[in-house]
Formats: structure tokens, sequence, C-alpha cells
């Protein structure tokens, strides 16, 4: 079996119920990166033995959290070895609107992970974008290039759209089924 680790950083919770949707898909690990942008202790060595990445922030401003980027950055010493090269990495992103620029989120992830000579896995989903889709669909926001949610600002982790769960519960699923048939 694959071992797949979701790092991710969570402002106000809704990132982090998204994270642990994606985890569980996954049968994946969780790195939590905390409101410093710091990992916690053995991080670095648990993503070091991943055999799949899956990145995880909310957009806020156009573009992932400063803690995330501190985490991002902090992955140059990763990077010049090239210890995370040919890993699968993915990607998913949260925020309040439903466009809210979640894309440049996502295309910052990749584009890390591309950085770190890594192998990107997207979503795999068809769009939920028939006269008959409701909110509560998979893939209701149409992304293909990773995962994404909404959750409106006034609205807690906990009311968060079950469509939007499921969607990271399956995206989840899909990385670890191309992180184990790639492990043979």
């Amino acid at each position: 079996m694959a071992k797949i680790v979701v790092v991710f950083h969570s402002g106000y919770g809704h990132t982090q119920r998204l994270a642990q949707a994606v985890a569980d898909g996954a049968g994946a690990q969780l790195v939590a990166i905390d409101a410093d942008g710091n990992v916690p202790e053995g991080a670095w060595e648990t993503l070091a033995g991943a055999d799949a990445i899956i990145l995880g922030s909310p957009t806020y401003m156009a573009g992932p959290s400063w803690q995330f980027k501190k985490f991002a950055d902090a992955s140059s010493k990763a990077w010049f070895t090239q210890a995370w090269k040919d890993k699968l990495f993915a990607g998913f992103t949260n925020s309040a609107s439903t466009n809210g620029d979640k894309q440049v989120t996502l295309d910052y992830l990749f584009h890390l992970a591309m950085q770190h000579s890594g192998v990107w896995v997207g979503t795999g989903m068809m769009p939920a974008n028939s006269k008959a889709a409701q909110r509560n669909d998979v893939n209701w926001i149409g992304s293909f290039s990773g995962a994404m949610a909404q959750s409106p600002s006034d609205a807690s982790a906990a009311e968060m759209f079950a469509g939007d769960l499921e969607t990271g519960r399956q995206f989840g699923q899909r990385v670890a089924a191309v992180a184990q048939r790639i492990a043979g």
C-alpha cells in the first residue's frame, strides 16, 4: 500500500475538514501546518517517506495562506537535494466565494510540486454542470486540477457542503488509486 501524506494549513477549520475528507479517501496521514507556519516534529521525515504528498491551503487574497507559503519555502531543503523527485502530488483548496480565485491557489500548489520534480494528479472527475445539478453534487464547482470547496464566510466548518466533502473524499481515493498503480 502506498504511503500518502496530506500536508495542509487551515485558518478557520474549513480546510482542515476538507483535508480530513481527502485523507479519509486516500487512507492518508494528516500533517497540519500550525498558525505560525510550522509543521510538527517529525513531519519532514514523514514527507520524505511518502509516496504521494497532497497539498492543501485555503485561498486568501488570490493565493495560499502565508502559513502554507512558509512551509513551501522551508521545503527548499528537500528541493535542493531533489528529495521529493518523482513523488506523486495533488492539491486542494477552499475559499468563501464560489470562484474566489481558487484556481490561482491550485496553480501555486501545482508549481510547487513541479519545482520538486513531482508528478501531479488531478481530480479525474466530471463536473456537475447540467441544469439538474444541485449544490451538494460531487465536483459542483467543476475543478479538474485539484479539489475545490466553498464555505460561506459566515458558515462554520460544521456547515460545509456535503458535496464538497464528498468531492474531497473521492479525490483522495483517486490519488490513492494512482499511487497504488504506480507502486505496482
